[in-house]
């Protein structure tokens, strides 16, 4: 028996009595980590901005700021930003996103580097973008194969989804240069 048996395992109607941030991993309970710094809402709200705008214009797909993602009964995410394509549910988000972006902290980057990657990956999340807002990069991962490949960091550059539901363009450098 591991130490990992011994923890109590939570489902949905658990979680969904907890008083604030939380997610819940494979029935384990994780606190999300404080408020975030004001550069990682900024970018957050940058990126959002950007995204949406795009969507607007080009698909009927919705762009999400920290909406739960149900994926099983004891697994719940909440991403920073995604992009999810007809999913009706009102509660929380059902279906995998075509694109998530994690803004990365020193609290987070670990978990969002590993454990948060594996699982989008493994949900066949199309694209799984990390961004860095103290180097101002983003680095962007492309399921290919069942598998992500890096199609590179982000800075100064514009990238162009083509192979979801809709066109979208994000433009790195409008992003990022407030903070240069």
């Amino acid at each position: 028996m591991s130490n990992l048996d011994l923890l109590v395992r939570y489902t949905y109607d658990d979680y969904c009595l907890w008083q604030g941030d939380w997610e819940l991993i494979e029935g384990i309970a994780v606190a999300m980590a404080p408020a975030p710094m004001r550069i990682h809402q900024q970018v957050a709200r940058e990126l959002f901005l950007a995204l949406n705008q795009e969507a607007l214009e080009a698909c009927e797909c919705e762009i999400l700021y920290e909406t739960d993602w149900k994926l099983a009964n004891d697994t719940v995410l909440r991403p920073d930003i995604i992009l999810v394509c007809g999913d009706e549910n009102e509660k929380y988000i059902t279906k995998a996103p075509k694109i998530i972006i994690e803004i990365l902290s020193p609290s987070t980057a670990k978990k969002d580097e590993t454990l948060k990657f594996n699982i989008y990956e493994a949900q066949q999340v199309k694209y799984y973008i990390l961004v860095y807002p103290d180097d101002l990069v983003a680095r962007v991962y492309k399921i290919k194969n069942d598998r992500y490949i890096k199609v590179g960091d982000f800075s100064n550059e514009t990238l162009t989804f083509h192979d979801i539901e809709c066109d979208l363009s994000l433009d790195f450098d409008k992003v990022f240069r407030k903070f240069r």
